[in-house]
């Protein structure tokens, strides 16, 4: 990597050698110091392959900070999105710090051995999971760097990539064997151990670490809150923000659930693995294989079942890393207790489902064929909690927009409530039943197209006060801001009240949620200046009443998605 690096640049010394990273001040209202691509294991290519991530080594070498490593092979982000560098050597990390003198000096003496005569507390730390249904995305994802800068507050920021696809969840009795499920997850307590490791020499403190992510990466949180299993002490964080997820969102199956078996035979088939292998075998031809062959394989075998949302590739119970049912965690009270921050969004299945649903019966299928454990009278259930509009003249789901089917709405809605909407609010209801420690509930009701509306994923563009928002409008600025401040101040105290900051002082009390009377914070419900109506305020508490009975369904039906 060379040695040569201008000395005005921020470096900073670590066991495995001196990184060297840039400041970045483009379109951020103060500058942040980046240090970018760091390594944070050993490539998981050749023979480490579907294996367990390996530390990083001693080194003294010069290690250049100043742009983003490789993306994980995966599944494009969306269709026509950024073209990315793709290696199976994805798993780097990226630091954000502000730009302060007596920090930077200080960190660098105490890397040299120094005193700290003149330094300020550590930081406290915020670890970001990126989401992309364990399938796709990248650290890039997330606007990290503005996040950080635009909040005015002192904390490290840590964003990285992990394996995802077949490289990081390829669940089967065979992966069992050779200890390769859930690596991806495994790729994430490794950079938690890195983090513990090597975040004081950024200034940053390793016992004040909050994880927040959005989707995938909130599942991920959730998996790693639910894991109480004592492998890890001290823990290797103390606070979450799980946003647009939870340990019990979607289906998290044993390893050799039948679904697996199916998906990892598809797979074996488009690698050209011989069948009738023992696992050793199988995985020696899959570490052999070429990584064009493992891409491909995993982008044929996800797009097969994703029609149908049940998707391969996914976290599963392994008895380690997710050591039984999520429900079974939580009703056993073997979780960290932690402050935590959760929330969703209203409308979070409208980016996944069929625009085109027409029939009453594709509803019902859906349904029956997502959940194969649903009894008929479950179906009828849902059918009925759901008006139908082709039958009910007061469903709320009647819609009649250019190029969707008349139960598309309906479809949507009732999907994000099952996937999204009732785990996330489970989260907070067994977290503040069983914990002294602080809960706040969210609700992100910003419709931000017609026919997305309050769409999957659309938060994390304003918590990161991305210029593709803040310049839209001054009440779209005030509300990034507004949500930036509130997760700031979680991050640096563990209460979303406690530091009012500059960006938005006067915004209202967050209220902790109480089973006995649960609130939420609703996010940009009344602005609809995006579908052609008027701003509004950006943050209101309420009652947590929407979408309740629904969600109280679904908890109903956990069990049937975690076999």
């Amino acid at each position: 990597m060379g040695s040569k690096i201008e000395d005005a640049r921020p470096s900073v010394t670590l066991t495995q050698g001196t990184v060297v990273g840039t400041v970045l001040s483009e379109n951020l209202p103060r500058p942040v110091e980046a240090f970018k691509g760091i390594p944070y294991a050993l490539p998981p290519t050749g023979d480490r392959r579907f294996r367990a991530p390996a530390p990083v080594e001693a080194s003294t070498e010069t290690i250049d900070a100043s742009e983003w490593g490789p993306v994980a092979p995966g599944k494009q982000l969306f269709p026509g999105g950024p073209a990315f560098e793709y290696s199976e050597d994805c798993l780097t990390a990226n630091v954000f710090r502000p730009v302060d003198g007596d920090e930077t000096a200080a960190a660098a003496a105490a890397a040299a051995g120094g005193p700290k005569s003149k330094s300020k507390p550590p930081m406290p730390v915020a670890v970001y999971i990126h989401g992309g249904a364990f399938n796709r995305g990248t650290a890039k994802m997330h606007n990290t760097a503005s996040f950080l800068a635009n909040s005015g507050q002192r904390f490290v920021a840590v964003s990285f990539n992990y394996r995802i696809g077949a490289l990081g969840f390829l669940p089967s009795a065979m992966s069992f064997e050779e200890g390769a499920v859930n690596l991806g997850l495994k790729d994430q307590l490794l950079l938690l151990e890195w983090v513990r490791d090597n975040i004081a020499a950024f200034g940053g403190d390793p016992n004040n670490v909050t994880l927040f992510g959005i989707s995938a990466g909130a599942h991920s949180i959730g998996h790693f809150l639910l894991n109480d299993e004592g492998q890890y002490n001290p823990p290797l964080f103390h606070k979450v923000i799980i946003e647009s997820g939870a340990p019990t969102s979607r289906a998290v199956r044993p390893y050799n659930a039948p679904i697996h078996e199916a998906q990892f035979a598809d797979f074996l088939a488009e690698t050209g693995c011989p069948p009738g292998l023992s696992a050793a075998e199988t995985f020696r031809h899959l570490r052999a294989a070429p990584s064009e062959v493992v891409q491909r394989a995993q982008v044929a075998v996800f797009d097969k079942y994703n029609p149908s949302l049940r998707w391969a590739f996914q976290p599963v119970i392994d008895g380690d890393v997710i050591p039984r049912p999520p429900l079974a965690s939580w009703r056993l009270g073997r979780w960290r207790k932690v402050p935590v921050m959760t929330g969703f969004n209203r409308n979070e299945g409208s980016i996944y489902i069929s625009k085109r649903a027409a029939r009453s019966d594709e509803f019902t299928a859906f349904f029956a064929d997502l959940l194969p454990l649903l009894s008929p009278e479950d179906v009828a259930a849902i059918d009925a909690l759901y008006p139908d509009p082709l039958t009910v003249a007061d469903s709320p789901y009647r819609e009649h927009l250019d190029g969707t089917g008349a139960q598309y709405r309906r479809l949507e809605v009732a999907y994000g409530q099952y996937a999204y909407v009732a785990p996330v609010r489970q989260t907070a209801e067994f977290a503040a039943r069983a914990s002294p420690e602080p809960v706040y509930l969210y609700q992100w009701g910003l419709e931000s197209s017609v026919l997305d509306r309050a769409r999957h994923g659309e938060n994390m563009y304003y918590e990161a006060c991305e210029p593709a928002k803040t310049s839209i409008s001054p009440a779209q600025k005030e509300l990034c801001l507004t949500l930036n401040a509130y997760l700031a101040s979680f991050i640096v105290a563990g209460d979303p009240n406690a530091v009012r900051g500059e960006s938005s002082p006067d915004r209202p009390t967050w209220e902790r949620y109480v089973p006995e009377d649960p609130k939420a914070l609703v996010f940009g419900e009344d602005n609809k200046e995006l579908v052609g109506g008027e701003p509004g305020v950006p943050a209101r508490l309420h009652p947590d009443t929407w979408a309740r009975k629904e969600s109280e369904f679904w908890w109903s039906k956990v069990d049937l998605s975690q076999q």
